[in-house]
């Protein structure tokens, strides 16, 4: 965590958005620990998600349905949503894809192209996941 004074409910929030591979929003997360403390607020996750993001402690994956949604897992990754359901599947490098020099290449070629400095990506992909289309 940043230098911020300490706080048991700033402590919670990031610790039950760690806990989970769901890429949950501000909702669920209150929702979650509204049982275990009573006088949170929304707000006050938001407030602390927000810090949290700021800090690069978490990264916020857009609105996804219509609520912004978190994710604690911040290495370089890419996601597949569910265009039906708003679920949110992890894609992780694997072993064999483009290494970090190779990456650090591929950046150097389109940074000065576009006249930018890149310091990482981000990479969605959408379309329907196995439940919704085991569904059909």
């Amino acid at each position: 965590m940043s230098n911020r004074k300490y706080s048991k409910k700033r402590e919670a929030v990031l610790e039950k958005l760690q806990s989970t591979t769901s890429h949950p929003s501000a909702e669920w997360i209150y929702h979650e620990l509204k049982s275990d403390y009573p006088e949170i607020s929304l707000a006050t996750v938001y407030r602390n998600l927000n810090m949290f993001r700021e800090d690069g402690e978490i990264i916020s994956l857009g609105a996804v349905k219509g609520q912004e949604r978190f994710d604690a897992r911040t290495a370089q990754h890419d996601h597949f949503i569910c265009e039906s359901c708003g679920a949110i599947l992890d894609i992780m490098p694997s072993p064999d894809s483009a290494s970090s020099e190779e990456l650090h290449v591929r950046y150097s070629q389109i940074a000065p192209d576009l006249n930018v400095t890149i310091s990482k990506h981000h990479v969605s992909y959408y379309g329907e996941c196995k439940g919704c289309n085991e569904k059909k």
